[in-house]
């Protein structure tokens, strides 16, 4: 009885470059949760500048690590990565709202989004196939 096995065409240096560079986004956004869990006074600071109530820090990290943690499993990764995009439009959108500087402050947001859909994309060969680089 033959056995067909299906070699994967992700390479070692690709699989653990995502796996690295995702490994620090998980890192960075669990913290940035954990702050707004335990309610860090810089929080509650930053969210009235922000104009959001101080006590919706709580609620949003939770949102957030909600989402790092579905990122962070293989099986539910793209949905982690979709929320996770979700959630880092709605910064982008507040930065711009309240007009801060446009390269440190309003796309922050995106360089996270870039840099979790990056290392999604090295990880993920069903990603790669879906999202097929043109030569």
């Amino acid at each position: 009885m033959n056995i067909a096995v299906k070699e994967s065409s992700t390479s070692q240096i690709a699989l653990w470059s995502g796996r690295a560079l995702s490994g620090l986004v998980v890192i960075f956004l669990a913290f940035d949760a954990g702050m707004k869990i335990i309610s860090l006074p810089i929080v509650a600071e930053t969210s009235v500048q922000l104009g959001w109530p101080a006590h919706l820090g709580v609620t949003l990290g939770i949102l957030l690590l909600g989402c790092t943690l579905l990122y962070a499993f293989p099986r539910t990764a793209i949905l982690g990565a979709v929320l996770l995009t979700a959630y880092l439009g709605g910064a982008v959108a507040t930065h711009v709202r309240i007009e801060n500087p446009l390269f440190t402050h309003v796309l922050f947001g995106v360089y996270v989004g870039a840099a979790l859909w990056g290392g999604l994309y090295l990880r993920d060969e069903k990603l790669r196939s879906l999202i097929p680089w043109r030569r």
